[in-house]
């Protein structure tokens, strides 16, 4: 069995939260490959939580109740290196725990969170891309081309906040790989260098599945926190009967 734990406040109103409902739902493709979910809420995640687990998703749906719970708990991926995937919400606060963790930016914010912060690196976008599909150019040697393949792809949005392209170069000395942007050369989806599995899309690769076919993002998260859970079961040894 392997174990995501699917990060967010849930609601009914989130999209991606309800695309999620049905891909691991219990008829679904998913839970008969022997994946599951457990879902917590922003304000629900602790270390033990955390530790019961093979991978981690952080959604969309921000501001979160507990922002600094989330950013735990993306600090906790990044340091013991659980495959995590963040969508959306959980791209923008990937690259806000990179920022004030390794990158050394201790007062970064999240412009939606905190309006009034003297240095947001995640700002409203130029243009919304709420409901919106569009292209992203996918760079080779990562992840993201391992998956999806390096070059042009069709994406879906549902997001109004990204990455202040003034922080980018901060970010990439860091050890912040850039894994996609748009075509006018914004970042559009990243990857942390050190971790096996570490990628954030601003874009929601959940709304492009469907129960029996799952964006190759997806899959490769999966995948990646599958290995995790072979890795955890040898550790343990033999199970009593």
């Amino acid at each position: 069995m392997t174990t995501i734990a699917l990060i967010g406040d849930r609601r009914p109103s989130v999209r991606s939260h309800v695309r999620l409902e049905q891909l691991f739902a219990p008829e679904a493709s998913v839970a008969a490959r022997g994946i599951r979910a457990t879902w917590l809420s922003s304000d629900a995640v602790d270390l033990e939580s955390l530790a019961e687990v093979d991978g981690i998703w952080v959604l969309p749906g921000s501001p979160y109740a507990d922002r600094d719970r989330v950013l735990g708990a993306i600090t906790y991926a990044r340091v013991h290196d659980v495959p995590f995937l963040g969508s959306c919400g959980g791209f923008q606060h990937l690259l806000l725990e990179f920022a004030r963790s390794v990158a050394g930016l201790t007062s970064a914010e999240h412009a939606e969170e905190h309006p009034e912060a003297a240095h947001p690196i995640i700002v409203p976008l130029t243009c919304s891309l709420v409901d919106e599909d569009a292209e992203v150019i996918v760079e080779p040697s990562t992840i993201a081309a391992d998956l999806l393949g390096a070059g042009r792809h069709q994406v879906s949005y549902v997001c109004s906040y990204g990455l202040d392209q003034r922080a980018t170069a901060a970010l990439v000395a860091a050890g912040l790989r850039i894994a996609a942007r748009d075509a006018a050369g914004e970042v559009r989806m990243a990857e942390v260098a050190s971790c096996r599995f570490m990628v954030g899309s601003l874009f929601q690769p959940e709304l492009m599945s469907t129960p029996d076919a799952l964006h190759p993002l997806i899959e490769g998260f999966f995948v990646a926190a599958g290995a995790t859970s072979a890795q955890a079961l040898v550790g343990r040894g033999p199970v009593d009967s």
